[in-house]
C-alpha cells in the first residue's frame, strides 16, 4: 500500500501509471488513498480524484471498486459538503449510460457492415467455424460480447447508488432521479426481469427505513418534499409496470402507493391521484375482475369532473360511458352466493383490500358483498347524475338490459346498440392520465350480460324451448357458447334450467317443484297493482302526518337542548386538553433545551479531546518524518553510488530528497530500462519480419511450378483411370445380359411352383382358421358352463346362509324367551317367600307381647290366662319329641300350629323325659344359649330343605324375644 504526504501527489501518480498503460496500478492507488483514515478531511483535490477513480472504474468495469469508493467518500464528504458526492454520482451515471449507449451503438455499426450480399467472401475461417460451433447469429454473438457487459455493469451501477443513497436526506432528489433513470432503462431495453428486483429493492429500501426510525440523516416520510420524491418514484414505477405489461408488480406499486399514503395520512395531489386510478382501471381490466374496474372507473369519473376544469363535454361524454359500460360489463350474479364459510371469509378480506385500495372504506363488520356490489354501483351512477353524461346509445343500452322485460326481442335490440357502442371512442386531450378510451372493448362483455338477461327473462315466461329457437335469438354466440355461459348462471344460482340434447330442449325451472321465478312474478305484479291502486285513491294518512308530528315537538326541543349542553361540555374539554398539551408542548421544549445545551457541553469536551489527540499525531508524526529523513539519506548515498557507476550525472548535493522522491525515482529508473528493452525488441521484431518476407519472395516461384508439374501428372493419371472405368462398366452389362438370356427359361417353372405353394399354404391358413374358431367356440361354452355353475352356487350359498341365519335368529329368541319366564318364576318365588316371611315376623310379634303382658301380670300378681291349655302340653311336648323338624317346618308356615316359646318348650321337653343330645347338638345348644346373633346380624328366614338351617333360625329368634 502506497502513501503520500499530499492528496495530490496520488493524483498525479495514477495519471502517471495511466500513461503508461497501468490503469490497474493506479486504481489501485487511488483505492488506498480514499480509503486510507489518514485523508478524511475533505478537500477539493478529493473531488478530482474522485472523478478520476470513477473514470478508471467505469473504463475497467470494476462496479465493486466504485462502490467502495463511493461508501469511503460519502463518509468523508456527508457533514462538509454532500453537494460533491451529488457530482461525482451523477458524473458515474453519465460515464456507464454513455458507454453502455456506445457499446449498442457498435453492436449496430457491426451488424449493419455485415449485412452484405455475398457472406462467404467476407467471413474469415475463424468466423465461419466459430458460427458453425456455436449456432448463433451475428447480432446476437455481438450483442453477448459488446452489450451485455456494459449493460451488466449499467445495471450495477443504478443498484450501487441507490444502496449509497438510501438513507441519505439530503440526497433525496438525486435518489428519486436514480430510480427514474433505472426505470427508463428497463422500460427502453424492455428488462422485466431486472424492474422486478429494482421494486423490490426500493420497496426493501422503505421497509427498512420505517424499521430504523433512530438512524442519523434518515428522510423524515412526513416532510412534503421527501413525500413528494417517494410518491413521484412510486408512480413512475406504477407507469413503467403498466408498459411493461408486468400487471403483478403493477398491483405490487399500487399497494405501495396506498400504504405510502396510509403511513403519512396524507393523500397525493389530484393529478396523481388521477394516474392512480388509470392504473387501476388496467389492472383490473386485465386480471378479469369487472366489478372492480368499474368501481376504479367512478373514482376516476369522479375525480376528473372535480379537478380537471377544460374537461370538455365531448371527453367528459366519453368517461361517463366507459363508467356506466364498465359496470354493466360486471357479472349480474353474486360469485360467493354457494361459497363455503372459508371461502367466504377470504373474500371478504381480499374485498376489504380491493376497496381500501379503489378509496371506499367500509367497515368491516359489513357485509361488504352487499355495500359494493353491481346493483349498488349502478344505483350510485343514477343518483350521482352519471346518466346525465352517458352517449344515447348506452342509455338505451342500461334502460333495455335493467329495466325493461324482453325475453323475445331483448338480443334484437341490444345488437345495433352494441355495433354503434363499438365504434364509439378517441383520444382524449384534457386528461392526461386516460390518453384514449375506446369502448369497444367492453362489447363483448356485453354480449355475455344480455345473454344472461335474455336466459332470466325467458325462464321466467317459458318452461321449455328448442334448441333452435333459442339459438336464433342469441345472435351473439352459438349454442355452445350460450350454454358454457347457462352453466357458471346455474352454478351462482342466477338462472334455473337444463338442456336436453336428446329431445334438443331446454327446460327452465326446477322441475318437480313450484317455480320461485313465478312466484317473484306474482309478487311483482302484486306490488305494481298496489302501487297503482295508491296512485288512483290517495291514502289520507298524509294529512295527518303533519298532526302526528307536532306532539313530538317538544321532545325535539328537549333532545336539541341536551345537544347543545353536550357540545359546550365537549368545547370545554377540548379547551382544557389544548392548554394541557401546550403545557406539555412547554416542558418539551425546556427539556429540549436542557439536552442541547448538555450536548454542547459535550462537544466542547469532544473537541478538546480531538486537539489533545491531534497535537499527539503531529509529534508521532514529526517523528515518523524524521526517521523518514535519516532513511531517505541513506538511500541518497545507494542511488548516487548507482548514477556514478552508470555514468550518469548525480544529484544536486542540497536538493531536498525524500524517501518517497527516492522511491519514485528507482522506479523511473527501472520504467527506463524497460523502455530501453522493448524498443530493442522492437528492432529485432522488424529485422525478423524483414527476413522472413525476404524468403517467402524467394519461395513463392519454386511452389508455383512444383504446383503446375504436380497438376499435369494428376491430370495424366485421372484420364487413365476414367478409361479404364468406361471398359470394366462395358465388360459388366455384357455379362449381365447374358444371365438376363439364361435365367428367362427357367420362369414358367418358377411361376408353377409359386402357384403350388401359395394353393398350399392358403388350404393351411383355412384349417388352421377352422380349428381355431372351434376352440374359441368351446372355451365360450365351457365359460358359459362355468357362470351358471357359479351362479347357482353363489344363490346355493346364499340361502343356506339365510337359512341358518333364520334358525340362530329363532334359537335366540327361544332362549331369551326361557330366561325371561325363569326370571318371572324367580320373581313370583321370591314374592312368595317374603310374604311368609312378613306372616312369621308378626306372628313372633304378638306372642311376644303375649309374653310380656303374663309377666307382668305375675309380677303384679294377678292371674293370667296364657295361650296354651294345660290339656294341649303333653301333645305339644310330643309333637315336639317325635318330629321337631316338622314343628319347626310347621312353625315358620300360616296353616300350621301354634308357636311355642323356649321356656314352654324348656317345661314340656321335661316332662317327657327326652333322649340324652348328642355331641353336635350339645353344641348346637350351647351356640343356641349364647345369646342373640351380634349387632351386625339381621335376621332373615330361612326357607332350605334341612332341618338345621330351620332349627338354627328360630333359636335365634326365640333367644331374642327371650332377651
Amino acid at each position: 500500500m502506497a502513501t503520500f504526504a499530499k492528496p495530490e501527489n496520488a493524483l498525479k501518480r495514477a495519471e502517471e501509471l495511466i500513461n503508461v498503460g497501468q490503469k490497474q496500478d493506479a486504481l489501485q492507488a487511488l483505492h488506498d488513498l480514499i480509503t486510507s483514515k489518514r485523508y478524511r478531511a475533505w478537500q477539493k483535490t478529493h473531488e478530482k480524484i474522485m472523478f478520476k477513480y470513477i473514470e478508471l472504474c467505469v473504463d475497467m468495469r470494476r462496479g465493486r471498486f466504485a462502490k467502495d469508493g463511493l461508501i469511503q467518500y460519502r463518509i468523508i464528504c456527508q457533514q462538509v459538503n454532500v453537494n460533491s458526492l451529488e457530482e461525482v454520482i451523477k458524473h458515474f451515471m453519465d460515464l456507464s449510460t454513455k458507454r453502455a449507449e456506445l457499446a449498442r451503438s457498435q453492436a449496430q455499426a457491426l451488424e449493419e457492415a455485415l449485412d452484405v450480399d455475398d457472406l462467404e467472401a467476407d467471413k474469415r475461417p475463424e468466423d465461419l467455424m466459430l458460427s458453425y460451433v456455436s449456432g448463433e447469429k451475428g447480432k446476437d454473438r455481438s450483442d453477448r460480447e459488446l452489450v451485455t457487459p456494459w449493460f451488466k455493469f449499467l445495471w450495477e451501477t443504478y443498484r450501487t447508488v441507490l444502496e449509497i443513497l438510501r438513507n441519505n436526506s439530503k440526497l433525496m432528489a438525486l435518489y428519486a432521479d436514480t430510480a427514474h433513470r433505472a426505470f427508463q432503462f428497463c422500460k427502453q431495453y424492455k428488462r422485466t426481469t431486472e424492474f422486478r428486483r429494482l421494486c423490490e429493492i426500493i420497496r426493501n429500501h422503505l421497509a427498512n427505513l420505517n424499521k430504523y426510525r433512530d438512524q442519523r440523516d434518515r428522510p423524515d416520510l412526513t416532510a412534503p418534499e421527501t413525500l413528494h420524491f417517494y410518491l413521484d418514484t412510486r408512480f413512475e414505477q406504477l407507469k413503467v409496470a403498466t408498459e411493461l405489461e408486468l400487471w403483478q408488480e403493477a398491483f405490487r406499486s399500487v399497494e405501495d402507493i396506498y400504504g405510502l399514503t396510509s403511513m403519512v395520512k396524507k393523500m397525493p395531489k389530484s393529478s396523481l391521484m388521477a394516474v392512480y386510478y388509470a392504473k387501476l382501471t388496467e389492472i383490473f381490466w386485465i386480471s378479469s375482475s369487472n366489478l372492480y374496474h368499474a368501481y376504479a372507473w367512478f373514482k376516476l369519473f369522479q375525480l376528473q369532473k372535480s379537478f380537471n376544469k377544460n374537461l370538455n363535454q365531448k371527453d367528459l361524454q366519453l368517461i361517463a360511458s366507459s363508467v356506466l359500460l364498465a359496470a354493466l360489463a360486471a357479472p349480474p350474479y353474486d360469485h360467493l352466493k354457494t361459497a363455503s364459510h372459508l371461502e367466504l371469509e377470504h373474500e371478504k378480506e381480499r374485498n376489504l383490500r380491493m376497496y381500501n385500495l379503489i378509496g371506499f372504506n367500509i367497515d368491516a363488520k359489513l357485509e361488504t358483498r352487499e355495500v359494493l356490489s353491481r346493483s349498488s354501483l349502478l344505483a350510485d351512477l343514477v343518483s350521482k347524475g352519471v346518466m346525465t353524461y352517458v352517449t344515447q346509445e348506452v342509455r338505451d343500452l342500461y334502460h333495455i338490459l335493467e329495466n325493461e322485460f324482453l325475453p323475445l326481442d331483448l338480443a334484437s335490440k341490444v345488437q345495433p346498440l352494441l355495433a354503434k357502442i363499438a365504434k364509439l371512442g378517441g383520444k382524449i386531450s384534457t386528461a392526461s392520465s386516460v390518453p384514449e378510451v375506446q369502448l369497444s372493448h367492453y362489447v363483448p362483455a356485453l354480449e355475455k350480460v344480455a345473454t344472461l338477461r335474455l336466459l332470466q327473462q325467458v325462464s321466467q315466461v317459458y318452461q321449455t324451448m328448442k334448441v333452435e329457437t333459442l339459438s336464433k335469438m342469441v345472435p351473439f354466440f352459438d349454442f355452445s357458447v350460450v350454454e358454457r355461459t347457462s352453466v357458471d348462471a346455474a352454478k351462482y344460482n342466477f338462472i334455473a334450467m337444463k338442456v336436453d340434447h336428446m329431445k334438443g330442449a331446454v327446460l327452465f325451472g326446477d322441475l318437480g317443484f313450484e317455480s320461485d321465478l313465478l312466484q317473484d312474478h306474482l309478487s311483482v305484479l302484486a306490488v305494481n297493482l298496489n302501487k297503482s291502486r295508491s296512485m288512483l285513491y290517495p291514502s289520507q294518512l298524509k294529512a295527518l302526518k303533519l298532526g302526528a308530528v307536532l306532539p313530538s315537538l317538544a321532545d325535539i326541543l328537549d333532545k336539541e337542548h341536551k345537544k347543545l349542553l353536550a357540545r359546550k361540555s365537549i368545547i370545554e374539554k377540548r379547551k382544557e386538553e389544548q392548554e394541557h398539551h401546550l403545557l406539555k408542548m412547554e416542558r418539551e421544549e425546556e427539556s429540549k433545551r436542557l439536552k442541547q445545551q448538555k450536548k454542547t457541553e459535550e462537544a466542547e469536551q469532544k473537541r478538546l479531546a480531538t486537539e489533545f489527540e491531534e497535537r499527539k499525531h503531529q509529534r508521532i508524526k514529526r517523528e515518523i518524518e524524521e526517521r523518514e529523513r535519516e532513511e531517505a539519506q541513506a538511500l541518497l548515498n545507494d542511488v548516487e553510488k548507482r548514477i556514478k557507476k552508470k555514468g550518469k550525472k548525480p544529484l544536486i548535493e542540497g536538493e531536498k530528497v525524500t524517501k518517497q522522491s527516492l522511491m519514485e525515482l528507482a522506479m523511473q529508473e527501472q520504467l527506463r530500462e524497460r523502455q530501453e528493452m522493448e524498443k530493442k525488441m522492437q528492432k529485432l521484431i522488424k529485422t525478423m519480419d524483414h527476413f522472413e518476407r525476404a524468403k517467402r519472395e524467394e519461395a513463392a516461384p519454386l511452389i508455383e511450378a512444383a504446383f503446375q508439374r504436380r497438376l499435369a501428372e494428376e491430370k495424366l493419371l485421372h484420364e487413365r483411370e476414367q478409361q479404364l472405368e468406361v471398359e470394366m462398366s462395358r465388360e459388366r452389362h455384357d455379362g449381365d445380359v447374358k444371365e438376363k438370356y439364361r435365367l428367362a427359361r427357367v420362369m414358367d417353372h418358377k411361376m408353377e411352383f409359386q402357384k403350388r405353394v401359395v394353393n398350399h399354404r392358403q388350404a393351411e391358413y383355412n384349417r388352421m382358421k377352422a380349428d381355431r374358431e372351434e376352440r374359441i367356440s368351446q372355451i365360450v361354452r365351457a365359460r358359459k358352463e362355468e357362470r351358471d355353475i357359479k351362479r347357482k352356487m353363489l344363490c346355493h350359498v346364499k340361502t343356506e346362509e339365510e337359512r341358518l341365519n333364520r334358525l340362530r335368529e329363532e334359537e335366540e329368541a327361544r332362549k331369551r324367551e326361557e330366561a325371561e319366564r325363569r326370571k318371572k318364576e324367580e320373581a313370583e318365588h321370591r314374592a312368595k317367600m317374603d310374604e311368609i316371611a312378613e306372616r312369621q315376623r308378626k306372628r313372633e310379634q304378638e306372642l311376644e307381647e303375649r309374653e310380656r303382658l303374663r309377666k307382668e301380670a305375675i309380677l303384679r300378681g294377678t292371674s293370667f290366662d296364657g295361650p296354651t291349655k294345660p290339656s294341649e302340653i303333653p301333645a305339644a311336648a310330643a309333637l315336639l319329641v317325635a318330629a321337631p323338624a316338622t314343628s319347626a317346618a310347621a312353625a315358620g308356615q300360616p296353616g300350621g300350629s301354634k308357636y311355642v316359646p323356649k321356656f314352654r318348650r324348656s317345661g314340656l321337653t321335661e316332662l317327657v323325659a327326652p333322649p340324652p343330645a348328642q355331641s353336635d347338638k350339645l353344641g348346637s345348644a350351647k351356640q343356641d344359649d349364647r345369646g342373640p346373633p351380634p349387632s351386625g346380624d339381621k335376621w332373615r328366614p330361612s326357607f332350605g330343605s334341612g332341618n338345621g338351617a330351620s332349627s338354627s333360625t328360630r333359636s335365634w329368634s326365640s333367644s331374642k324375644y327371650s332377651r
